[in-house]
């Protein structure tokens, strides 16, 4: 490789961590305009293994927008990326793949007790598919492999004596 297909690998290395990056900012923040702007005008999301739905980014930007209404506060965190570059049209470079695990805490609304742990917490994988547009890197498919959760364990009342 010569140090200029190098230096724009590193740089679209950058604006791929910086585009899943992005999409966890904007789940987090319930920005769902920002979502959707993330997403290739066919890109489609996948929360299917999580209880949610599979459909194209506006349709899931809806559905998140109602679903995370119960957790006013989350924060989701997208590790271990690795990122493959692909071909599209004999161009190297023009398609990705990035794989990442994450953990998801988040609290749910009307929680009462001054504390501010996390009640739920979810974790999994990512498969995350990215074409390169005229207007950058945008991702074309988002599927979210859920492999846990913790839920707030319910009370028990000790038994009558």
């Amino acid at each position: 490789m010569t140090q200029r297909v190098e230096l724009a690998t590193v740089m679209d290395r950058f604006a791929v961590d910086g585009l899943v990056t992005d999409y966890a900012v904007a789940v987090d923040d319930g920005d769902w305009e920002a979502y959707r702007g993330l997403f290739a005008p066919d890109g489609r999301a996948d929360y299917r293994s999580a209880g949610g739905i599979e459909g194209d980014a506006d349709q899931v930007a809806g559905w998140l927008a109602q679903s995370m209404e119960l957790f006013p506060m989350r924060q989701h965190l997208i590790v271990n990326r690795r990122v493959r570059f692909g071909i599209l049209e004999q161009d190297t470079g023009d398609t990705a793949r990035v794989q990442a695990d994450y953990i998801n805490p988040m609290r749910f609304a009307g929680h009462d007790g001054g504390s501010t742990a996390p009640d739920f917490v979810c974790g999994g994988r990512y498969a995350f598919g990215l074409l390169r547009t005229d207007d950058g890197w945008r991702l074309r498919h988002v599927i979210v492999q859920e492999k846990w959760r913790r839920t707030p364990r319910t009370l028990q009342q000790p038994a009558a004596t």
